[in-house]
């Protein structure tokens, strides 16, 4: 009889399960590998006198710059909130049941989510070569403001219009995505007491979206900021890029002042990271991972199968 068989006999119970780790390898392999090659990306670049971060350092918080950082936030802030108004609008539209709202939706959609971005900020920055003035009013009636174009739509406007209106088709994309994961059974449910469309929007749907709609917004204003450096073409806007641009134009130091210029936006994009972060967890109280369910699997179980789980 075996050593453990006897101490079983005595005790009445078996004796404890010796867990073993298992070995990883490859995994050893693989970290080795990427902590040489980190540190062979770090020494050429701390090495190489070419990078000149003396000129970086110099640079970093020049007046110039830090004028265009705000130009870039001021950008990004006011395109989101023209993207997300327009998009939740657009969103309303697209659900409508009346064909003829919900074609107007989808057509703009298709149209600014189907041209680029660099094209829609040209167009509206050559707006005058197509009407030279503007005139608003009554439609087919008489016209109250008459304004030059040039003067209207200066060249930060113009780069508004552009980034908020292309982002409107975007967002209202997310947000009709959020809408259609709230539960029909809710909106019925309001509508027996009474409610109006509006009001089920305003207060039922909306707000239990926010948790689908957040995320994607979040990459979508991360996106913006990135996205406003495309201004560099309209040569009115001094923005982060045109204003590193206008200063390596003059010395001659381009690498350092593109790497002031990906240090800004590695910073700035990293405060988003962190606002998301909070915004998305202070939505997502009291949902857990199992409780997520994909678009798909509400579209399956609405047609008599089993919601399945998003576990991704």
């Amino acid at each position: 009889m075996s050593t453990s068989e006897l101490s079983e006999q005595r005790t009445g119970r078996p004796d404890d399960i010796e867990a073993v780790p298992v070995r990883h390898p490859g995994r050893w392999v693989a970290s080795f590998v990427v902590l040489v090659i980190a540190a062979s990306i770090i020494r050429a670049v701390i090495t190489n006198h070419r990078f000149q971060w003396h000129t970086v350092g110099h640079y970093l918080f020049d007046p110039r710059i830090l004028h265009g950082v705000r130009i870039t936030i001021e950008l990004t802030v006011l395109s989101m909130i023209i993207g997300i108004l327009l998009g939740v609008l657009l969103a309303v539209m697209r659900l409508s049941p009346n064909p003829l709202i919900s074609g107007a939706s989808w057509l703009y959609i298709w149209f600014f989510r189907g041209t680029p971005l660099l094209v829609q900020l040209l167009f509206w920055n050559f707006i005058s070569a197509l009407f030279p003035r503007i005139d608003l009013g009554i439609p087919f009636g008489p016209s109250f403001i008459h304004a030059n174009a040039n003067t209207l739509i200066p060249g930060f406007v113009a780069a508004l219009l552009g980034f908020g209106l292309n982002e409107g088709a975007y967002m209202a994309e997310i947000v009709r995505a959020g809408m259609l994961s709230v539960g029909e059974g809710q909106t019925e449910a309001a509508q027996s007491l009474g409610m109006g469309r509006l009001a089920i929007m305003r207060l039922i749907v909306l707000p239990q979206a926010m948790r689908v709609i957040i995320p994607p917004t979040g990459n979508e204003t991360i996106s913006m900021l990135k996205n406003t450096s495309l201004v560099l073409v309209i040569a009115s806007v001094f923005d982060l890029l045109f204003e590193a641009s206008q200063i390596y134009s003059a010395q001659f130091n381009e690498i350092p002042l593109l790497i002031v210029v990906s240090i800004w936006y590695l910073a700035l994009t990293s405060v988003l990271y962190v606002g998301q972060y909070f915004i998305e967890r202070r939505y997502g109280r009291g949902f857990s991972r199992q409780q997520r369910v994909t678009m798909r699997a509400r579209w399956l179980g609405s047609r008599g199968n089993p919601p399945v789980a998003d576990t991704g």
